[in-house]
């Protein structure tokens, strides 16, 4: 049997805000949680070490992205991703369903998989439940994810359902080709139709995947669009289990999904925001390269200074990005992926301690 299971702790008095914690192979990972992206892995411009000395217990990276380099097989001769890259936490992979929509000019889909050219060589690679499944396994992770089909944004909800169909067609493929011990999260389609979203959460959830997780949220649809998605198709999901959002990450649409009841979160904006000179902060992003920083030598916002980050002064910082070395890149990653971080911890706190509202306050500007 799988060795992935879901503790709900307590919920919130406030909001349908969910505490609890993860069990996976590689620890005990608290929830609501945050996980940065490393999909080769490696979080761009951080060591395993800084991630670990931030307080993150998991990461995601992706299954297609590393069965092309260095190649799944590698991966496993080495005893997988964890050794492979020195990271003691819990790993998830994304399955490759996101490179079946993102590739989708060089891309045959079916519905015995996906065909398209690699983005490397452009040699042909075949994609499919199985074989996705398999790449996961030789990796080793913690956690792998089924392979769906993700209908972009916008398309007709015509072309939802027959991505959702098909999702559904590829589910109990995805969970007979899983090794005995491989925990392996259904994903839930149906774009932002709401009879979609039902009949996809009750067929997912009737199956014994391991966690769920909502798909097709963060592929371009305007914010007004993406929380009603979240609000009505969180709470039908099975409370025994993790609920996971795919790719949503401002820091205001983690508060909106954690308090729909949401549990799990990625996505690469901290660290791509950082390596563009954008930093978060409680009075909102800041732009590290802005000319009122030139002579500032303190924080950027003193509400928001951390321990792998606290000695350089928003000068600094500025002066790095003008010159172009890659300390700049470096500390605005870790400055971004603390704030996360804090911003999940406090999260946690919220919850346990019936502090909802006054946390949500704290980060109206942020």
């Amino acid at each position: 049997m799988p060795n992935v299971s879901f503790e709900l702790l307590s919920v919130c008095p406030h909001t349908k805000a969910r505490r609890g914690r993860l069990h996976t192979p590689h620890g005990i990972v608290e929830t609501p949680f945050f996980m940065p992206v490393g999909t080769y892995g490696a979080v761009k411009t951080v060591g395993v070490e800084d991630i670990e000395a931030m307080g993150f217990q998991q990461i995601l990276s992706n299954t297609y992205h590393l069965s092309q380099r260095p190649g799944s097989d590698l991966v496993e001769r080495f005893g997988g991703l964890h050794k492979f890259m020195g990271w003691k936490g819990s790993i998830l992979t994304d399955s490759g369903g996101y490179q079946v929509m993102s590739l989708s000019q060089t891309r045959v889909i079916s519905d015995e998989g996906c065909r398209f050219k690699s983005h490397l060589d452009g040699s042909e690679v075949f994609l499919s439940p199985e074989r996705s499944i398999e790449i996961q396994g030789e990796l080793g992770v913690d956690i792998s994810m089924m392979l769906d089909e993700c209908p972009p944004y916008p398309c007709s909800k015509d072309e939802a359902a027959r991505a959702m169909q098909r999702t559904h067609l590829w589910a109990p493929r995805n969970l007979a080709a899983r090794r005995p011990t491989q925990a392996v999260f259904g994903i839930v389609q149906g774009g932002v139709h709401e009879d979609l979203r039902i009949e996809s959460a009750d067929f997912i959830s009737s199956l014994p995947f391991d966690g769920v997780a909502i798909g097709g949220v963060s592929v371009g649809e305007p914010t007004d669009m993406q929380y009603p998605v979240v609000q009505f198709t969180a709470p039908m999901l099975p409370a025994n289990k993790a609920r996971y959002l795919m790719g949503v990450g401002h820091p205001k649409d983690i508060l909106h999904a954690v308090a729909c009841g949401v549990d799990m979160f990625d996505c690469v904006l901290p660290t791509r925001m950082a390596r563009h000179h954008s930093l978060y902060t409680l009075q909102g992003r800041v732009n590290a390269l802005g000319k009122k920083w030139a002579e500032h030598n303190g924080p950027h916002d003193p509400d928001s200074v951390f321990p792998a980050t606290e000695r350089y002064s928003a000068a600094y910082m500025r002066h790095l990005f003008k010159v172009g070395e890659s300390l700049g890149q470096r500390l605005a990653t870790l400055h971004n992926l603390s704030f996360y971080a804090r911003l999940m911890f406090e999260i946690r706190d919220a919850i346990a301690n019936g502090t909802w509202p006054e946390l949500v306050k704290r980060y109206e500007n942020a």
